[in-house]
Parts: structure tokens; sequence; C-alpha cells
């Protein structure tokens, strides 16, 4: 069986539903999402997963390119939608077509890619110390911890 590789960038509400999940299937479009829009490279992908969700509060301020491998033969059916410049070519899957979509994805869905704003808020959850801190301030905190030789590192993955 031919495949394709596909490619869909995703923020980090997108990308957490997939692997909470499984890593082999989207999950179902918001009522306002008529189109699942896979795209047709990784530039593209990429582009938009930086200079979209990296600004977007939705995409909590990160964007993430996915991709996968997908039957030839299914794909037939989606006319190639060009939405800009030459390489803007993505497919429009309806929304109610998205399961079975899904269900001809081969393989696991692969993150290859990560982006992050400036607004982007990361945590590290492994340390009471870090939970109300941003992951810039966690940073400082690190380098600070780290130039104090008797600072008790070992609280930190606690």
């Amino acid at each position: 069986m031919k495949t394709q590789r596909l490619y869909r960038p995703v923020g980090l509400k997108e990308l957490e539903l997939i692997l909470s999940v499984t890593p082999t299937a989207y999950p179902p479009r918001l009522s306002w999402q008529p189109i699942f829009y896979p795209v047709l490279n990784f530039d593209y992908a990429a582009q938009i997963a930086k200079d979209w969700n990296t600004k977007d509060a939705g995409s909590g301020f990160c964007g993430f390119v996915t991709e996968f491998d997908i039957s030839e033969t299914y794909l037939q059916q989606f006319e190639i939608q060009n939405v800009g410049g030459h390489s803007h070519n993505e497919l429009w899957i309806p929304a109610e077509q998205l399961q079975q979509f899904n269900e001809q994805i081969i393989g696991n869905i692969e993150v290859t890619a990560s982006f992050y704003g400036s607004q982007y808020v990361g945590k590290i959850e492994c340390s009471k110390r870090f939970s109300d801190l941003d992951v810039k301030e966690q940073y400082a905190y690190f380098l600070k911890e780290m130039e104090n030789p008797t600072g008790n590192l070992k609280e930190l993955v606690l």
C-alpha cells in the first residue's frame, strides 16, 4: 500500500488530547470547527505552528508539528486546497468524517517540531517548589540554586 505523509500544526491543548488517548488519532472538532485540515508539507505546517500558534492563547502560546502516514488511495477523495502561496496546500476533511479519517492513519502520530512564543508559560510539575512559578521564574530559581553550593537541589526533583 502506498502512503502519503501529512502534517498537522497543533497547539498545546490539541496535542494533550492526542497524547491523552492514543497517538493514532486526532480529537473530534469543536462545534465551531467544520473542517480538519492536514497540510501537505512540513514547511507550511511549521509556518503555522510558529507564526500563528505561538501568538494564540487558545494554543497555549506554543505550536507543534505533527506528522502521520495515510493511504494515498483513501486521500484521493479529497481535493487539494491552495490557501495562499505555492506551498500552502492542505486537505479539507469535513468534521463529520474525521473518525473515518483517523481510522486510515497508519502507525502513530509523531511530534517533529515545537515552537514557543514569548507569552508561553510552562510549568515543571515535579516540584512543589516550582508549582507557582512560570518558566522564566523556574529558570531563574534553578540558576540561583546552582550558584549556591550548599543549596538543596535534591528538592527540585522531589
